[in-house]
């Protein structure tokens, strides 16, 4: 459905699948200000779910876009394939001509048996995702929306089918709303393969994709394409997310851009509790409902990311699909958090400690950032000597474009470690070492 606004942009959004109750307001952002002239596309977590629209409405492509089977390549499959046939099943991936095999392919038979698909049901729903093995215990990492059916459920059935068909109950292990992921543990005994990390730092626009995962349910799926950004930060909706008393804040208007699906047939204000910012890698790799959890490699079958959300320009019914703009949570951040849930059942993040706002929105601005408009007394910000009226423009070397941007930023850092902050005071630039407080 499509809707204007005052200025007749289209804004977009999804009504929760298989209900007819329109999409209720998104409650205000609990950590930054959002000017009232920033539309944006609508972010929806892309877990699939029960209520599907038919199979045939969707387009579901698995484009195994390769490049030339070279020595590389064929070293990448020749420990996973012993059979001379011109037909076989190659670590679950397809494979019909052994001779021609595209670094696509190569990629998805060395990765497949690191992606898993996850099953959850609840009380009043069900609901299917992906995941990654993050190591021989069984430990699968994805994403807390998916763990917990969006918060409507803590004690759900899940189960874990690997891509031999296997099929394990599962626990969870710990979930960390803040940047919607969950990591789980399989009960049973097996042969688990953990997936390969990349650093995802050293990645570049224009750098191949492949994202691998269960999108509709249909496991095993792969599709191709770039990084298409970088440094990008977006806002979804949490089902429980930190008190936001003890959260960096905006001030004045700071109601939400986008409208989120939840499905399973619940409406966004049965779970939604606030909105969290969180970094992302942009990627135009078809990535749909299901393909949440899953993973987005790199041209050496190595884990980027955690694809956590896509874009959708907007339908009336049913659930919609892939428009080429989608997003994953970097492999730096998720290689933290896991590790700090294995350990923990719990993981740190960053607060600055500070109350803020789009530089761009200000009267007379000529720069774009994170406005402070306030540094609380005792906080990190204060105690580096930040203060009101400073315009934040980098945040650990990356480029700070607004006050979502500043949020996500903080919030990827570990709570209580140093980080580097260059603001713009009355015009000049000054580089300041900020000791980080811990999120509550």
């Amino acid at each position: 459905m499509v809707e204007n606004n005052d200025k007749g942009i289209p804004e977009y959004y999804f009504p929760p699948v298989g209900g007819e109750t329109p999409p209720p307001a998104a409650p205000p952002a609990a950590e930054q200000v959002v000017p009232e002239t920033f539309v944006g596309p609508t972010a929806i977590r892309e877990r699939n779910q029960s209520k599907v629209a038919p199979l045939v409405a969707v387009a579901v492509v698995a484009a195994l876009v390769g490049g030339i089977a070279g020595a590389g390549v064929v070293a990448v499959m020749g420990a996973q394939n012993s059979s001379n046939s011109a037909s076989s099943a190659v670590q679950g991936i397809t494979i019909n001509d052994t001779d021609e095999v595209s670094t696509v392919t190569a990629v998805a038979a060395k990765a497949s048996p690191s992606v898993v698909t996850i099953s959850v049901t609840g009380t009043d729903g069900s609901g299917t995702g992906s995941g990654v093995i993050l190591n021989k215990e069984g430990y699968v990492l994805t994403n807390n929306h998916v763990a917990t059916l969006d918060g409507a459920s803590s004690d759900a059935k899940i189960t874990v089918q690997d891509n031999d068909g296997n099929i394990y109950p599962a626990s969870i292990v710990g979930t960390d709303p803040t940047v919607d992921m969950a990591v789980l543990k399989i009960e049973g005994t097996g042969t688990f393969t953990p997936i390969e990390w990349a650093d995802s730092s050293k990645l570049n626009v224009g750098d191949l994709t492949i994202a691998m995962g269960a999108p509709l349910g249909l496991a095993g799926t792969v599709t191709t394409g770039i990084v298409s950004a970088l440094n990008r930060s977006i806002q979804v909706a949490s089902s429980a997310v930190p008190d936001s008393s003890s959260s960096d804040s905006g001030s004045g208007d700071s109601s939400n851009p986008f409208n989120f699906d939840f499905g399973q047939g619940q409406s966004q204000a049965q779970t939604q509790s606030a909105s969290i910012s969180i970094p992302v890698i942009q990627t135009d790799a078809a990535i749909n409902p299901g393909n949440s959890g899953g993973a987005l490699l790199d041209s050496k079958g190595r884990l980027i990311g955690i694809n956590v959300a896509i874009a959708s320009a907007g339908s009336s019914s049913g659930q919609s699909g892939s428009i080429g703009v989608g997003f994953a949570l970097p492999s730096n951040l998720a290689k933290r958090v896991s590790t700090e849930l294995i350990e923990n059942q719990k993981a740190s993040h960053g607060l600055l400690g500070a109350q803020v706002s789009d530089a761009a929105t200000k009267d007379g601005s000529t720069a774009v950032g994170a406005y402070i408009e306030k540094a609380v007394d005792g906080g990190a910000a204060a105690n580096a000597g930040i203060k009101a009226g400073d315009i934040v423009t980098q945040f650990n070397g990356v480029r700070v474009t607004d006050a979502n941007d500043l949020t996500a930023l903080v919030r990827t850092a570990a709570g209580g470690s140093e980080a580097t902050v260059v603001v713009n005071r009355d015009g000049k630039q000054q580089t300041i070492k900020v000791q980080l407080g811990t999120l509550k």
